[in-house]
């Protein structure tokens, strides 16, 4: 890691179905040593969308968030919209995915990709 790159375990949570995805990924080779980089930008049906992709890398604006030997980072800017939120793995008939819980999205499109703040 980066200097100036801050370790955090509070301000955002990883769900035990978000840790056990990540594991998977890793064991799959898809995502071997990487963290889940999760950020907030403008778009999607709310007003603003997240995007989850996997990095190796932390760039000196980066928290990451650690779990059972799972990590996800997050920038300061997306931080701003995540604090106290949860980063959890949905599986359903339609579909599997990432999704955030997020206590300060006033609103949410179905999927639960993009948000709205109130």
């Amino acid at each position: 890691m980066s200097e100036g790159v801050e370790t955090v375990a509070a301000a955002v949570t990883i769900s035990d179905s978000a840790v056990r995805r990540i594991r998977e990924l890793e064991a799959a080779g898809d995502a071997s040593g990487q963290m889940l980089r999760v950020a907030v930008g403008g778009g999607g049906c709310s007003g603003f969308q997240y995007s989850f992709d996997f990095d190796d890398a932390c760039n000196g604006d980066d928290t990451v968030f650690a779990r059972d030997g799972v990590r996800v980072v997050i920038d300061d800017i997306s931080l701003e919209f995540l604090a106290g939120a949860e980063i959890h793995y949905v599986e359903e008939l339609v579909g599997a995915y990432f999704t955030v819980r997020n206590p300060n999205a006033a609103s949410t499109c179905g999927c639960g990709v993009s948000f709205a703040v109130g």
